[in-house]
């Protein structure tokens, strides 16, 4: 079976592509694509489930059409938001969007029960306020103690096409519900949040063959006959990390460059140590016994929701070109920030941080696109440089993949700021991810070291060489004032 199908879905958009292997070059073909976005509704944001599994079904319709009978699919999507069902299998609620608000105080509720310190200690996760165990916190007991099954996103996706309910293990440990020691979700927390274990699915690994569509849905929908469906590293985090192909020459990181850019090191051991802990790292569990020892920063987001804003007036590439025509360091934004997290207008808050910290304000698109660009670009420093102090090691090249690969200007701002060398690509890191668990379990090829030496054979890959930055120091200083505490000091 050569045809490999991955279902790649972003909190923006979403695709199908098709892989296949042939004499050691991997080609993919996007077979369909439908946007995605989250919806407010009485003053709460819900995906719409329904419309992101009716997309799967319309792109396997797309893929018979194409003549492809037999295939392999694997599902990824975003972390941390889950899914409730009744005994009977069906959903309890509509499914909430990490952005909700809800969320906002549960941190400091949580800690009222269990210290944050001992929370790291068990999971190794940062503490976000939307992960899945302030979700739960916040979510109505009266629903959750109907839930026989609490499914994330892509299980539930793939239990829709199957019937089998598992909770894979990437994506279920940034739920921060897992426990480093045990490998399994944790007592005490579940404890604190009125749960039982037996509501959760059992943990699995990326690679595990979950079996074929049912045949109710292929003879509905007129679907691929024979779909075997594998267990892909369901968080798109997981899936890009293992679609980058990092040199092995040299002492490599990575940014995972989508709606979010997610900087970190592919490790054997998790680091949760106090250090890791106040610097908020987290240790996301990952495919083949790693773990993704990394920092999430705001990302593209920003400059979606401008964009979004601007009436969808320009491509992004257009803003990158009129980024690159305004005016370098002008003004900065702390992007993570938890203000520009969901705020009822992302142009608005910007101008707003600019004036609170005396800055000149963003007037033109133009001028907004640049404050994001060189505002990432410097967190990428920051986080770079914390980083290597709690990891112990000089990272040599930072390597980026998914769509931030494309930007041009962002790479070359990321390679000068950080003075090191920047490969930026695969784009298509997240499916390509996907794609090498398929491949790998297929028995087309045998390990994940060969899947990123085909990636990188595959796929061009950009370097970025840095240029110096006229009056670095001042922009550094501004951009530390910009970061009080132990960010701060990094630096």
């Amino acid at each position: 079976m050569n045809n490999h199908i991955a279902v790649d879905i972003g909190a923006s958009s979403g695709r199908l592509v098709l892989g296949t292997l042939d004499d050691g070059t991997l080609s993919l073909e996007e077979i369909h694509r439908f946007s995605n976005a989250f919806s407010e509704r009485a003053g709460s944001c819900f995906w719409d489930i329904d419309y992101l599994f009716e997309q799967i079904i319309v792109g396997l319709q797309k893929a018979k059409a194409k003549g492809i009978h037999k295939c392999t699919l694997g599902i990824d999507t975003w972390a941390v938001d889950y899914v409730l069902l009744d005994a009977e299998g069906n959903r309890i609620q509509e499914v909430y969007a990490y952005r909700d608000r809800r969320t906002e105080q549960m941190m400091e509720e949580v800690a009222k029960h269990i210290s944050p310190a001992i929370v790291y200690e068990k999971t190794g996760i940062q503490q976000l306020t939307f992960n899945t165990l302030y979700q739960l916190y916040a979510h109505n007991p009266e629903e959750l103690a109907q839930a026989d099954q609490i499914l994330l996103v892509p299980d539930y996706l793939y239990y829709r096409l199957c019937g089998r309910k598992i909770n894979e293990i990437t994506n279920a440990s940034t739920s921060q519900l897992l426990n480093l020691a045990t490998r399994d979700f944790d007592e005490d927390l579940l404890k604190l949040l009125h749960l039982r274990r037996e509501q959760f699915a059992a943990l699995t690994e990326p690679g595990e063959v979950l079996g074929f569509i049912s045949q109710p849905l292929v003879q509905q929908y007129d679907l691929p006959e024979e779909c075997l469906l594998i267990c892909a590293a369901t968080h798109d985090t997981a899936s890009a990390v293992l679609g980058i192909p990092l040199a092995s020459d040299k002492s490599s990181a990575y940014i995972s460059s989508g709606t979010w850019s997610l900087l970190g090191v592919e490790l054997s051991q998790p680091i949760n140590n106090k250090q890791a802990m106040e610097a908020n790292y987290t240790n996301e569990w990952g495919a083949f016994g790693t773990y993704r020892f990394l920092k999430n920063i705001m990302g593209l987001w920003l400059i979606q929701e401008v964009r979004r804003l601007d009436g969808d007036r320009y491509s992004f590439a257009k803003l990158a070109e009129l980024a690159g025509e305004a005016d370098a360091f002008r003004s900065l934004i702390p992007c993570n920030d938890p203000r520009f997290l969901n705020p009822d207008n992302m142009i608005e808050e910007i101008r707003k941080s600019c004036v609170e910290s005396g800055q000149p304000v963003p007037e033109s698109i133009g001028q907004l696109a640049r404050c994001i660009f060189d505002s990432l670009a410097l967190s990428y420093f920051t986080y770079l440089l914390e980083l290597e102090v709690l990891t112990g090691t000089a990272i040599e090249v930072l390597q980026i993949g998914g769509g931030g690969a494309n930007n041009e200007l962002l790479c070359q701002l990321t390679a000068d700021i950080i003075g090191r060398e920047v490969l930026a690509g695969p784009v298509e890191s997240t499916a390509l991810g996907n794609l090498a668990v398929q491949i790998i379990r297929a028995g087309n090829i045998s390990n994940i070291t060969e899947a990123r030496t085909i990636i990188r054979n595959s796929f061009e890959i950009k370097s970025y060489v840095p240029r110096p930055i006229p009056q670095l120091a001042e922009i550094l200083s501004l951009w530390e004032a910009l970061h009080p505490g132990p960010v701060s000091e990094t630096i």
